[in-house]
């Protein structure tokens, strides 16, 4: 019988976490796709954990910038991979929870009986982002393959404009709002009066602490070396976006990039664009010790909430967190670490504040606030500004990292949060008991 948790619940035990080099857009992995770094994290997981492939009985992956040849990331991930063609796959995307939801949904399965050993993960190109044509243009092009004759093919092009040729990127803005997530930081920055000085401390905090954990031998366990195709003689062995150089002065120094006159908001105290993979091997409890696997954590509890996008965009794990405490039974004081994904440091100044506002716990019918976070025990290896963003590897990133910070420290518990597009926010609640 397998081992019950939480509200009588099969627990889902993580086993092992692992993760890519988190490297800038446009540099080292700008040759490789998503679907390039999704299988080569799950080839090493699995060579790492030692386990059958035979045994898992689910992948559940995400992307959130879709590879138009690949959007079904998830069945592509098993089949370029080499695992049994047989293994059932979905697909998900939710922004930067991305893999924070592939995680959840394969806890539901477990505590419903119907999985016992999977795999949830994400992947992130951004050096290999679609670009799209206009309207007019993709009409065209339609128009022509459908012609007999080259004459007819070229007879489809009549009318465009110039304009009509210019390719479109990925939209970067909110679709209801039109404003970018860079826009919307700088807005929550404002109406929060968060001001440049706690936005660039945050960040210098990321930097060191980031830098000082690859010091220590911190992610050694947890991120692997990828040889780079075609001619395998570059290696990625480590992020490289951390600072360990940085200064406030540095910092302060940077102009703004969102509102240039008077806004906060820089490249230093936000996260860059990244590419990346990370995933993590997730049992039944009573399936990793049948087989003596040493298990990293438990998951706990989860949650996830929803905002306006108009009003504090990036400022759903505010209302998540209340959420997945109340299911998990505890208080904020309970947590031992904290794990938030730092967007922008104005996003995350910007949660905290409003975890210990009276007012915001007004807003939601609540008693009184979650309480004060205590900084020395938040990102403690560094987050996203630091570490960088693969927006559908993060939600992975988080945990693994929250466990083994967790296992270094002998404590328990970890409250991970990520805020993501169109308001929407995820906690999770991971422990190690």
């Amino acid at each position: 019988m397998a081992s019950l948790g939480v509200a009588g619940k099969t627990r889902a035990a993580i086993v092992q976490g692992l993760r890519t080099p988190f490297v800038k857009a446009g540099g080292t992995f700008a040759s490789l796709t998503a679907l390039d770094l999704g299988r080569a994290v799950v080839q090493e997981l699995v060579e790492r954990s030692g386990i059958d492939p035979k045994t898992l009985d689910q992948l559940v992956f995400g992307q959130v910038i879709p590879t138009l040849l690949a959007p079904g990331i998830a069945r592509e991930v098993v089949l370029a991979s080499g695992l049994p063609r047989t293994l059932e796959t979905h697909t998900v995307a939710r922004a930067c929870a991305t893999s924070l939801q592939a995680l959840t949904d394969v806890a539901s399965a477990i505590a419903l009986g119907v999985s016992e050993a999977a795999i949830a993960g994400g992947t992130e190109c951004m050096s290999d982002a679609p670009v799209f044509t206009s309207r007019p243009l993709a009409r065209a092009l339609v128009k022509a393959s459908r012609g007999k004759t080259l004459p007819d093919k070229l007879r489809a092009f009549e009318g465009l404009h110039p304009s009509d040729l210019v390719p479109v990127p990925p939209a970067i803005a909110e679709y209801s709002t039109g404003l970018t997530m860079g826009q919307s930081a700088e807005k929550m920055a404002q109406e929060n009066h968060i001001s440049r000085a706690e936005q660039d401390a945050i960040a210098l905090a990321s930097h060191r602490n980031a830098a000082q954990a690859w010091k220590n031998g911190h992610f050694d366990a947890q991120v692997f070396h990828v040889l780079v195709p075609p001619r395998y003689e570059k290696v990625a062995d480590k992020d490289d976006l951390v600072r360990a150089g940085t200064s406030a002065e540095a910092l302060a120094a940077l102009k703004p990039v969102f509102d240039k006159r008077y806004g906060t908001v820089t490249a230093g105290n936000a996260s860059p664009l990244t590419d990346g993979a990370a995933a993590l091997l997730v049992m039944s409890e009573a399936r990793a010790k049948s087989l003596g696997l040493e298990v990293l954590g438990y998951v706990r509890a989860f949650a996830y909430a929803a905002t306006d996008p108009a009003d504090q965009l990036l400022q759903g794990p505010a209302y998540a967190a209340p959420l997945v405490l109340d299911r998990a039974g505890m208080k904020l004081s309970d947590i031992d670490l904290f794990e938030m994904h730092e967007a922008f440091a104005a996003q995350l100044a910007s949660n905290l504040q409003a975890f210990a506002s009276e007012a915001f716990a007004k807003k939601l019918g609540r008693k009184g606030p979650l309480g004060e976070v205590d900084r020395s025990r938040l990102n403690v290896d560094g987050g996203s500004i630091a570490l960088g963003h693969p927006f559908a590897a993060t939600g992975a990133r988080v945990v693994m990292q929250a466990l083994h910070a967790l296992k270094r420290r002998n404590l328990n518990t970890a409250l991970c949060t990520v805020c993501a597009q169109g308001g929407n926010g995820a906690a999770l609640i991971v422990e190690r008991a």
